[in-house]
């Protein structure tokens, strides 16, 4: 029972928030974010994220993105289950990786279906479709529903044996160690350029997934992160965007996790408002352990480093809508009480 006790504990959490220029446009949050188990709390625990397309022809993304990761949890949820013998770590690598994205995609593509059967097409989608993309695109669409409810999928399975990784389509998962190295476990997928993005609403979807399967032994990440592409491209430098996460490492140390997550949303808001105006996403799994105040201390006693740039403000470089680059420092919450930027030329 001791040596149960000492095994990480895991909780996820996360925010999703409307973007700012769909504020303006009309358009819903079509970002989605779900967790099991409900508590967050784990192993095992699964993250999941998705982002619907903006393009006036993915009109239904936001039911899309919601079934993306509904349909992640649950097929997740039934791999972790269906194991007979949960140490042979190279059989389940195998069908996760055989299995899972068919299965993804198959069980979507049924529920996007089903919705519509549920929920007709209505003439005034329609309407805003044609006046935006022509007859063709209804035609189109008429041949292939699955177009309408297009979405990316990020997502995550942390147990106590390894770490599934799996992503579809644009959006960014970061781990950062305990000295806060920031590493991303799946490359970037080179397809993805500007706009161009791999999604469930194409044909063959499960063969675009890509997946990382991380045999948990020795040292364990400290925090995970996924986000939306509205959130990456809010930065006008990758390295500020990388560096975000290491900085959420050190706030959620300082002020612990509730208080992190309870001004997470007005933080996000702030950042699609002065970056991307995209829809924002961002979710995390923290190692409560590695998370805590007792471990920022033993890092600031072992590196002065450390230590100056745990007091430091934490800064964050954004894109304006004018394309502007600027600086807004996120000040420490023990001073504020809120999460707040203020732009510096």
């Amino acid at each position: 029972m001791a040596a149960l006790d000492m095994k990480p504990r895991w909780r996820a959490v996360g925010k999703s928030v409307r973007g700012a220029s769909h504020h303006h446009s009309g358009l819903p949050n079509q970002d989605a974010i779900t967790w099991a188990p409900d508590s967050g709390m784990g192993p095992p625990v699964i993250l999941a994220i998705a982002d619907g397309h903006g393009s006036p022809s993915y009109f239904r993304s936001d039911q899309g993105s919601a079934l993306a990761v509904e349909t992640a949890r649950e097929v997740l949820k039934e791999l972790l289950a269906g194991q007979p013998d949960p140490i042979n770590l190279s059989a389940i690598k195998r069908i996760a990786e055989e299995r899972v994205p068919q299965e993804i995609t198959r069980r979507w593509q049924k529920k996007i279906l089903m919705h519509l059967e549920m929920h007709p097409w209505k003439a005034a989608e329609w309407e805003v479709l044609i006046q935006k993309k022509g007859t063709q695109a209804r035609r189109a669409i008429e041949s292939r529903p699955a177009l309408a409810y297009g979405a990316t999928l990020l997502a995550v399975l942390l147990t106590e044996t390894f770490i599934l990784y799996l992503q579809l389509g644009d959006g960014d998962i970061l781990t950062v160690s305990v000295d806060g190295t920031v590493t991303a476990p799946i490359p970037r997928d080179a397809r993805l350029i500007a706009n161009e993005t791999t999604s469930l609403c194409v044909p063959n979807a499960w063969r675009d997934f890509q997946l990382h399967f991380q045999v948990l032994a020795g040292v364990q990440p400290a925090l995970i992160t996924l986000s939306t592409d509205g959130y990456a491209n809010s930065f006008a430098k990758p390295e500020g965007f990388r560096q975000s996460a290491s900085d959420y490492l050190n706030l959620i140390r300082e002020e612990g996790v509730d208080a992190v997550v309870g001004y997470m949303e007005d933080w996000l808001n702030e950042v699609s408002s002065s970056g991307s105006g995209d829809d924002v996403t961002l979710g995390l799994l923290c190692r409560m352990d590695a998370c805590s105040k007792a471990q920022r201390m033993q890092n600031h006693s072992e590196s002065k480093t450390a230590q100056l740039a745990a007091r430091r403000s934490i800064s964050y470089e954004h894109r304006s809508f004018k394309g502007k680059d600027r600086i807004f420092q996120l000040r420490r919450l023990r001073q504020a009480r809120k999460l707040r930027h203020t732009g510096r030329v």
